[in-house]
């Protein structure tokens, strides 16, 4: 499937549906490219439950036919092979006959028509996706393919061509929405990057609520982002994304924009209200909560991509959730206070930074934020949906899978559970975090030795959290799947010596700091020769060591001048690099790569790809990335981007750690 806007996505999604492998090619760095990237991101994470390629920033080149398959080309040099290939790349208005007739185009491409849908010559209309109308809120020509709006065009035209021009269009806001795989994705009126491309002030917060009320059965999570002017309060944008109620949020915030409405009326939206509908403050209510507490100054939101980009000589992070949460993964650099021991260590908390705190999903961290203000902290900043957002936001968007052409057994699913281990049912649904991590602990605290717990959840962060934590605690994760926004995992719990075997230091780390060929080569014999015995091998490729795992074929990346000349002087990749000794302007690299073959020693290049086949965890330092100028699709596949809280993870569980 070659485009990843909403057509694009309802096809991938009925074609997996019926069992067909797909693959979604996007140019784009996100699919529904009209979306902000945070709120995408939960998408492209469910497309790695489901099992379903995306390749992302990635144009198709060409398309070569090979026998009863179509060989689709990539800008990045990959290939993939197909059985056929869909086209979901856009439209355009067809104006040919407007034009042909005399009939005014307009600014943005379409027929030109006033506000009683007549062109620019008299007794000729136009209606549907080809007219251009003012945008209701930036007033400038807009186009909208979507068949609400033209068919209420149809009717107004009607009455106007009967009855005279008595019925005036108001305009579309772009409301649209759809299903992808079990998700539901909407958006309406501007977002915060439209807006931003317009110059227009705003703000915008992200909430994270349920279906429904979380200690009903069922409820599911979803992710809603509000962008409004903090002068009046005029909502300007709503984006959800989620599992069910999505649609009945979504055209809450329609109304209310399309209306002229404010956050101040989204906190008064009187809503049907039974704990197995919705909550008694709803999330189109909190929204409007959360609005008003910025544009009062409560508190400074940060969108994950912000968070990111802080520097780190002039801020202080802090975690403000529980230990137990904390050890499952939190962001480098931050210091874990729980909130509610945040009064007992304020020294440790300094005056003299930017103090940046998240939680799980954003409510802690606001409580913090409101503690350390009433404590005297000025310069305080609060993640904008938690580190639930975040980790999304971060992961890598892209699923490069390469599915082959044979056929497979059915992938068993279900866990085979012998008579005798008992098995217990915990229900964490609607609860988030640390809401299922306190139903697992409780549970397996009380359960014996080899019995077995299944844990369903509708937080979306427990699919990755679930097996953090059976690693942390040494306990097993048998099986684990997403189904329709439910994932159930069944958990065994392990004998204390089986634990500790689990967490014995058997694990090798090596450090790659040298771009030097024969630095690079030891450390991939030694990385491949551990990995052949069946150890688990990290390697974690830092400053000049980035050199070694570019891509050849790496695409042309945007870099500012530092980052220009910082390439230039660099190795493009592994076939570059030079020897630490005897180098002789290329001469000695060559000779190197010529006794090597000769004696039958695998080169670099194919050390590194074996490194990629045996399933060595290579990471590269965001941090030494950010310096050196090296962006993330100049890596080769299956590199992760990371950073020493990444790689000191392993080194703990290791009994060898090299530094090259």
């Amino acid at each position: 499937m070659v485009g990843a806007g909403f057509i694009g996505l309802e096809m991938a999604e009925n074609l997996h549906h019926i069992g067909v492998k797909v693959t979604v090619v996007e140019a784009a760095s996100q699919v529904m490219n009209m979306m902000d990237s945070e709120i995408a991101a939960p998408i492209h994470q469910h497309f790695k439950e489901k099992n379903v390629g995306l390749f992302l920033e990635d144009a198709v080149k060409e398309f070569v036919p090979n026998g009863d398959l179509i060989e689709v080309h990539l800008s990045s040099q990959r290939v993939i092979k197909a059985d056929f290939v869909i086209l979901s790349i856009g439209v355009k208005p067809d104006t040919f006959l407007a034009k042909s007739a005399g009939i005014k185009i307009g600014e943005a491409g379409g027929i030109w028509v006033d506000e009683y849908l007549q062109t620019s010559k008299e007794d000729i209309y136009a209606v549907g996706d080809a007219i251009e109308f003012p945008h209701p809120i930036t007033g400038k020509p807009s186009l909208a393919f979507l068949a609400g709006p033209a068919n209420k065009q149809g009717r107004i035209l009607a009455d106007n061509m009967v009855y005279g021009h008595k019925r005036k269009y108001q305009g579309s806001i772009g409301t649209a929405i759809a299903k992808v795989f079990d998700l539901t994705a909407g958006i309406t009126g501007l977002t915060h990057r439209g807006l931003k491309a317009l110059g227009r002030k705003h703000e915008s917060t992200i909430v994270n609520a349920g279906s429904h009320a979380s200690y009903y059965p069922g409820a599911m999570q979803m992710i809603m982002k509000i962008s409004f002017d903090p002068d009046n309060g005029k909502l300007l944008g709503g984006q959800i994304v989620g599992y069910n109620g999505v649609d009945k949020r979504l055209d809450l915030l329609a109304t209310t924009i399309k209306n002229g409405g404010t956050i101040y009326d989204l906190q008064e939206i009187e809503h049907a209200y039974a704990p197995p509908f919705s909550s008694a403050k709803d999330s189109v209510n909190q929204a409007g909560f959360n609005a008003e507490n910025i544009i009062r100054g409560l508190f400074k939101p940060l969108s994950p991509f912000q968070f990111k980009k802080r520097s780190i000589k002039d801020s202080f992070v802090l975690d403000v959730r529980t230990a137990e949460e904390y050890s499952l993964g939190s962001i480098d650099g931050a210091l874990n206070i729980d909130v509610d021991d945040i009064r007992n260590h304020l020294n440790m908390i300094p005056r003299d930074k930017k103090v940046m705190i998240y939680c799980a999903a954003g409510l802690r961290g606001y409580v913090a934020a409101r503690i350390l203000r009433q404590y005297g902290y000025d310069d305080i900043y609060n993640l904008s949906g938690g580190l639930k957002v975040y980790k999304q936001a971060m992961a890598e968007q892209s699923n490069p899978i390469f599915f082959k052409n044979e056929i497979k057994a059915k992938d068993v699913t279900e866990p085979i559970i012998p008579i005798n281990i008992k098995t217990i049912e915990v229900d964490a649904c609607g609860l988030q975090c640390p809401g299922p991590i306190l139903k697992r602990k409780e549970t397996i605290d009380v359960m014996s030795d080899g019995d077995q717990m299944e844990v369903t959840a509708t937080d979306p962060g427990f699919f990755g959290d679930v097996e953090s934590w059976c690693k942390v605690t040494g306990n097993k994760l048998i099986t684990r799947e997403s189904n329709s926004g439910e994932i159930k995992a069944v958990i065994q719990k392990q004998k204390k010596e089986t634990q500790s075997l689990q967490t014995s230091l058997d694990h090798k780390t090596i450090v790659v700091f040298s771009d030097d060929l024969d630095k690079a080569l030891a450390s991939f014999v030694i990385a491949n020769g551990a990995a052949s015995m069946g150890k688990r091998v990290t390697m974690f490729f830092t400053f000049w060591g980035l050199n070694v795992i570019k891509d050849a074929n790496k695409p042309k990346v945007k870099k500012d001048t530092m980052g220009n000349m910082f390439s230039k002087m660099m190795p493009s990749h592994a076939g570059e690099l030079s020897l630490s000794n005897m180098n002789m302007a290329g001469m000695g690299r060559l000779m190197m790569k010529w006794r090597m073959k000769d004696k039958h020693v695998d080169a670099l290049e194919t050390m590194i790809q074996i490194a990629q086949e045996t399933g060595i965890n290579m990471i590269a330092c965001q941090m030494s990335m950010d310096i050196m100028g090296v962006d993330k699709e100049e890596l080769i596949e299956g590199v992760k981007i990371g950073g020493v809280a990444n790689y000191l993870e392993e080194a703990e569980q290791s009994n060898l750690n090299l530094f090259i």
